[in-house]
């Protein structure tokens, strides 16, 4: 089968939509499909895989980590593409990649199908704060409701989504496809080595956050966090924050506030590999509280990994910890939060057999399964798209 996947962002720029993007292709290919794929050109020139097509592109004036493709530059590539005879059309993200995917689409008279990577309901009011939040998520319901009945299958990462588009009034065919942990598994870090890189004695509580450090993460709740802990039980804690992105100045300031200068290492991006794992495995737990993960697949990095998990269960992040396994679920409450971190750091027992089960169920969570998932979708949009066109024809 060959496929043609196009989106408004790909690596260089990091984050959940880019790495699904990238494990999906490569899974894809693996099982001896071709996937081309087309986005955004950065500002650095990027070595791509063969197969990814870069447009030209202008940054985005309130989001200045993103890019947005030039429309003229996407049409001629679109058009050069054409030609390649592809059997089915997979859009990443609603903004141009939609419409261009969609008009390409039916053009060719192949299947369209959408892959439904953000909640932004809960996203946008963070980086257009000029309506209320009500009015924003009432756009959010349309747009998507508008997108979404446009494609011939939709695609999302967990079942808390499909039951929120569902509530929009979408009709498309949906399947639940979450994106899984790459075949390849995260090496094995030196958390003692980056304790002592970032001065964190080897016996300081130590927790981590790793994700892209953005509003809607919830960040700010996890340094309330801290400081309830450091006021209470264990005034040496540590918090690392592993990440870039537009939420880090305001963190830095609430953290000055709460007086957790000396409790905080904002350690910014890491490459994956074993600088990252190292930051994972240099945690007593790994905790996380986002509001709008579609799928939390920071969550599987430090289970994979033997770190256990405290979180909140919303979103994506529900799926993942309905097992119970290698993780505490916590409340959005700061006291309940703690109480919950605290079982962990307090309990080496516990601590080693939450990272145990972890490691055995993130290893359920490989890529893999997914892709074959995924395949099976594409294979039964096209059989439905070759009867339409065979009644049709008649």
């Amino acid at each position: 089968m060959k496929i043609l996947m196009l989106s408004d962002v790909y690596f260089p720029r990091v984050n959940g939509v880019s790495t699904s993007i990238q494990t999906f292709r490569r899974e894809l290919q693996q099982l001896g499909h071709e996937v081309w794929l087309v986005a955004p050109k950065y500002g650095e020139s990027t070595e791509d895989e063969e197969g990814i097509h870069r447009v030209v592109s202008r940054q985005v004036l309130f989001d200045p980590e993103d890019r947005m493709m030039q429309p003229w530059s996407l049409r001629r590539q679109l058009t050069t593409l054409q030609a390649q005879d592809f059997d089915l059309v997979h859009i990443q993200t609603p903004f141009l990649a939609h419409y261009a995917g969609l008009r390409l689409a039916r053009r060719l008279a192949i299947p369209c199908v959408e892959t439904y990577h953000t909640f932004f309901e809960e996203y946008l009011f963070h980086y257009l704060p000029i309506l209320p939040k009500s009015a924003w998520r009432a756009l959010a319901r349309q747009f998507s409701r508008r997108q979404c009945n446009q494609l011939d299958g939709l695609v999302v990462p967990s079942q808390a989504m499909r039951e929120v588009l569902t509530q929009y009034g979408i009709q498309t065919t949906m399947q639940v496809i979450p994106t899984g942990m790459p075949t390849v598994a995260f090496q094995e870090g030196d958390g003692a080595a980056f304790r002592t890189r970032h001065g964190i004695g080897p016996d300081q509580p130590t927790l981590v956050f790793v994700g892209r450090v953005a509003f809607e993460k919830n960040i700010e709740f996890l340094l309330q966090v801290a400081h309830e802990l450091e006021q209470t039980t264990h005034p040496n804690i540590v918090l690392i924050v592993a990440g870039e992105g537009p939420a880090e100045d305001r963190l830095r300031r609430l953290g000055r506030e709460l007086g957790l200068q000396a409790n905080l290492r904002f350690v910014g991006y890491l490459e994956r590999g074993t600088e990252l794992s190292g930051c994972y495995q240099a945690g007593d737990a790994f905790v996380f509280a986002s509001r709008t993960e579609t799928q939390g697949l920071v969550l599987l990095e430090a289970m994979s990994l033997g770190v256990p998990v405290v979180s909140t269960a919303v979103m994506g992040t529900r799926d993942i910890l309905a097992a119970k396994r290698g993780a505490l679920v916590a409340e959005e409450d700061v006291t309940h939060f703690a109480t919950q971190v605290r079982q962990v750091i307090d309990n080496a027992e516990l601590r080693q057999q939450l990272g145990e089960d972890g490691r055995i169920y993130a290893r359920q969570w490989t890529a893999e399964g997914p892709a074959q998932a995924l395949l099976a979708f594409y294979e039964t949009l096209l059989a439905k798209k070759q009867l339409a066109t065979l009644r049709s024809d008649r």
